[in-house]
């Protein structure tokens, strides 16, 4: 069954969360990661994808009272505003966080604006929803660039899926400049029967791309569907390869492995067969 048109303007792809080493590990994690590729990935997937959530949250509340509170209420808080053009073509919602750092509902601060344009509600076969930045950051991470997901209808098990492509370019708070893109699956596989957001699943397949300034890039391929749910802040299972694509870097394949289903703030990374493990925030 399709979710209530409150939905009809969410954006939803997958999402990765910044990976930092745990206390009891301070340091190891960078030495073991040399050239920073896996932090980097999950730092660029984090900063770019939560955008998905807050779209998604935004559209199915589209009200900025019900902001401020509500049990259905995860991500933003009352300093966030919306606004829902939907006399203009294609339609506009916007979510401004406002000039100066906004604490949110997730512990992130944020600032500026995302836009999400549409044509056609989320859960309609074709309907295809863009997202772009003005101005905005996540804890002093500026992003820009922009998002499409496009619903291809039902899969052969019946669940609604969407082609997620992303292309941004990233300035993280201490300066470093990341180009990261993505070319990602994602099924609805649990909730799209029920009014509330807080029984959503989704499985994320697919892959993506990080270059730097200085020629350094890798991609990364998800080898184990990611599980996303809604009522869980951090990825709940899955695994990501990542493979650095030039010669003047440690070669070894970086595996980031989020679990078998707990939602917790922990997963492990593999380099050249040392495993560590590490806190995500």
């Amino acid at each position: 069954m399709i979710k209530k048109l409150l939905l009809g303007t969410s954006i939803l792809i997958s999402a990765s969360l910044l990976i930092y080493s745990c206390q009891k590990g301070v340091g190891k994690s960078t030495a073991l990661d040399e050239g920073g590729f896996g932090e980097d990935n999950a730092k660029a997937e984090q900063i770019s994808n939560d955008v998905q959530n807050i779209a998604d949250e935004a559209a199915a509340t589209n009200a900025v009272g019900y902001l401020k509170g509500g049990s259905d209420n995860t991500i933003l808080s009352g300093c966030a505003s919306v606004t829902h053009d939907t006399v203009s073509v294609p339609h506009v919602l916007t979510i401004d966080f406002g000039p100066v750092n906004c604490l949110c509902a997730d512990g992130r601060y944020r600032h500026g604006k995302i836009v999400v344009t549409y044509q056609g509600h989320y859960v309609d076969s074709g309907s295809v929803h863009t997202i772009t930045f003005n101005d905005y950051y996540v804890n002093n991470n500026s992003v820009k660039g922009y998002k499409t997901v496009t619903n291809n209808g039902y899969n052969n098990n019946g669940n609604i899926y969407f082609h997620v492509l992303a292309n941004d370019t990233l300035t993280f708070a201490n300066g470093a400049i990341r180009t990261w893109g993505c070319d990602r699956t994602r099924t609805w596989i649990s909730g799209d029967s029920t009014i509330s957001r807080a029984d959503d699943v989704y499985e994320i397949s697919g892959s993506s791309y990080l270059n730097k300034p200085n020629g350094n890039s890798f991609t990364a391929s998800i080898t184990s569907p990611l599980t996303v749910a809604r009522a869980c802040h951090w990825i709940k299972a899955g695994i990501i390869q990542i493979v650095p694509a030039v010669t003047n870097v440690n070669q070894n394949i970086r595996i980031i492995n989020y679990g078998n289903g707990i939602c917790d703030d922990q997963a492990t990374l593999t380099v050249g067969g040392q495993t560590i493990s590490i806190t995500l925030p």
